[in-house]
């Protein structure tokens, strides 16, 4: 095809499409027919061993490298027999979030022809596992044998997609290996057979052999040398620690951090005797057992009741305060994760985890199980638009107010910064942000002994958008902060 359209990723052009019908015929007659569609695009993963020296994890797509976000997909239901209906209504929400990437995790279920076509049609790019994590698998030939069939099944049936963008060997396996001295290297599955199946069957869409890959450099050197795909769960404490701040990773594929469901939620699954107070059996059998730091196993409920008096400083002593509180601390920390990949020059990719659960339960997903949006819904929303004003950490007794540009055109329009306390403007202008670019519009001038709540709003195209800043160092008062996001919560 002559001077085709291309098919590109939400946010960076329109995910075009081609109808192409295949005819079986014979002495003139039509036997049968396959009508699909089709999208033109080129993907190239450029990636380095590791994370230093340099190190990048990117994909260029059509030529450009390009800066994705989005979440990781787990399985939709508890009973795999429900998946189906629940699909596009949570399809439907990461199109919402503006989610352009999807990582379809290595612990699931290979996903219908529905949620691809889904993906090429919105033009969200999808990670995909096969489908094994976080163990070490048998490398007899008859365990090799079947992963071979199922991969070829598998990979026969997506190829075609113009939303797959890469094959993932399987999730956290490597870890598996290093957690008992080994090679990740030794695994026959991910680094001979699953990706001779597919250099055989789709040779021109990259292969990675687990996510995060751990090359033989990296185990051999571990301290000194990182993965540049990264999985940062890590102490799970403050979500500006030095952990999240200071890591090197290119692109980030697994990132969290728990919030509680609405009190609706609670009691469809948590009986009235159990509501209150949290740290019980009815809400920790909800919920991930456990979670290992320091040699210490964290109750999961408890681990997230230490989030919440690490910002807010005390863990409230009822049922609402405690849900609020849980989900603005998740809220703050999803978003804080997010900015701090799109302001930097070296994240080319966030996916965090999750959108939506599978079950009733207490955990890391922003929508829970029963469709009902948490608060960090709305803040992931609003900083996963294309193009995005967003405040920087303080540096040199100053923060920069910064226009992000995540698209292939130029954003012009006007912005103003509010101080919630006050109600005062603090500064106010007009911009102009290159295409695929970012700028500093304005400086604050501000002390990190402050604390202060910061909404940025700004017109685009005729179009109203609106983000916020938190500043300061925690412990900040609960009343306050429930004040301070008034404006915000009434919008969402």
């Amino acid at each position: 095809m002559k001077n085709p359209f291309l098919w590109w990723p939400k946010g960076y052009g329109e995910p075009h499409l081609y109808e192409a019908r295949c005819e079986l015929i014979r002495d003139g007659e039509v036997l049968d027919e396959k009508v699909d569609k089709i999208g033109i695009r080129t993907v190239r993963l450029e990636r380095t061993e590791t994370a230093e020296e340099d190190g990048t994890f990117r994909f260029i797509i059509n030529g450009v490298p390009l800066r994705l976000r989005g979440a990781n997909w787990v399985p939709l239901d508890a009973f795999h027999s429900r998946d189906r209906e629940r699909t596009i209504p949570v399809l439907k929400l990461f199109d919402d979030l503006g989610c352009n990437i999807i990582r379809c995790w290595g612990g699931g279920v290979y996903e219908p022809d529905e949620f691809f076509n889904f993906c090429d049609e919105h033009g969200i790019t999808v990670w995909q596992d096969f489908m094994m994590a976080c163990a070490r698998y048998p490398q007899d030939e008859e365990f090799q044998t079947e992963i071979a069939e199922e991969a070829r099944k598998v990979v026969k049936r997506l190829r075609n997609h113009p939303c797959l963008i890469l094959w993932a060997g399987d999730n956290e396996c490597d870890y598996a290996y290093v957690a008992e001295n080994l090679r990740p290297s030794d695994n026959m599955l991910t680094r001979r057979v699953l990706p001779l199946v597919c250099k055989q069957l789709d040779p021109h869409r990259p292969y990675l052999p687990s996510s995060p890959y751990l090359s033989d450099k990296v185990v051999e050197q571990s301290g000194k040398f990182s993965p540049p795909d990264a999985h940062l769960w890590g102490p799970r404490d403050y979500y500006k620690s030095s952990f999240y701040v200071d890591n090197k990773a290119s692109f980030i594929s697994e990132i969290g951090y728990h919030g509680c469901p609405s009190l609706e939620s609670l009691k469809k699954f948590i009986p009235e005797k159990c509501l209150w107070p949290w740290n019980n059996e009815c809400w920790r059998s909800h919920a991930v057992d456990h979670w290992k730091s320091r040699k210490r196993e964290y109750d999961r409920i408890e681990l997230m009741a230490n989030q919440i008096k690490e910002l807010f400083g005390f863990i409230p002593d009822d049922v609402e305060d405690f849900i609020f509180a849980s989900q603005a601390t998740q809220a703050e920390a999803l978003k804080f994760f997010i900015e701090r990949a799109r302001l930097s020059d070296r994240i080319w990719g966030i996916v965090w985890w999750n959108v939506i659960d599978c079950w009733p339960q207490i955990s890391d997903a922003i929508v829970d199980y029963y469709f009902n949006k948490k608060l960090a819904y709305y803040y992931v929303k609003r900083v996963q638009e294309p193009f995005c004003i967003m405040v920087s950490e303080p540096k040199a007794w100053h923060v920069n107010i910064v226009g992000v540009n995540d698209t292939f055109s130029e954003k012009k329009g006007s912005y103003r910064v509010f101080d919630v306390e006050t109600g005062g403007e603090i500064c106010s202008g007009g911009f102009s942000v290159k295409p695929y670019a970012r700028a500093i519009l304005g400086s604050i001038r501000v002390s990190r002994g402050e604390q202060r709540f910061f909404t940025i709003e700004w017109k685009v195209e005729g179009e109203t958008f609106l983000n916020h800043y938190l500043l300061g160092n925690p412990p900040f008062s609960l009343e306050k902060y429930k004040k301070w996001v008034k404006p915000l919560v009434s919008i969402a």
